[in-house]
């Protein structure tokens, strides 16, 4: 049961990666840019923790490790787009994320990286980050979908972003999130 239900969640990555560049997530009505946009945030294992802790916000879940959740909220929410502060994390289902750096980490990725995770009831494991060249399980490339987001949204993808759909249904997605073996003891 769990091995399918790892299969299950690895099959619902590849559909991250078009989702998260599919969904509404990453609006931010000119959020103002952070005070410390010098200052970096380098995610460890420890920073990905149960998503159910963090905002749902439409179909992803939102967090903040440089203590601006509002200023994040504030962009995930706006209908016109924004800037997301350093050190959000955003994620769609607990396999894949995305992590906003500082100004100037890369140009092309609109300094957001992006990550492979396995997560388990004890912690999580990256099992790759990068920018442009991160593959999900399923040889899905997570810059190749969050590129094609209308750049007003900060290149996270929701259903009206720009980005390609999902080959998956919400209620799917919304399983594997309350399947993430970091919530469960």
């Amino acid at each position: 049961m769990r091995r399918t239900a790892y299969v299950f969640a690895g099959v619902l990555c590849s559909m991250a990666a078009a989702l998260a560049c599919s969904s509404d997530s990453m609006t931010g009505g000119g959020a103002p840019a952070s005070a410390n946009a010098d200052v970096d945030f380098v995610a460890q294992p420890s920073d990905f923790t149960c998503i159910l802790d963090w905002t749902n916000v439409r179909a992803f879940y939102i967090t903040n490790k440089s203590g601006k959740v509002t200023e994040a909220l504030a962009v995930a929410n706006s209908a016109n787009g924004g800037t997301y502060p350093v050190g959000t994390i955003i994620q769609l289902i607990p396999q894949e994320a995305m992590v906003k750096r500082k100004a100037g980490f890369n140009s092309m990725t609109k300094d957001w990286e992006f990550f492979s995770l396995s997560p388990s009831a004890t912690g999580t494991q990256i099992l790759k980050r990068g920018t442009t060249d991160v593959v999900n399980q399923f040889m899905g490339n997570c810059f190749d979908c969050h590129k094609k987001a209308d750049p007003k949204f900060d290149m996270v993808c929701e259903n009206t972003h720009g980005c390609d759909p999902l080959p998956v249904s919400d209620s799917v997605i919304h399983g594997v999130q309350q399947a993430d073996p970091r919530c469960h003891d």
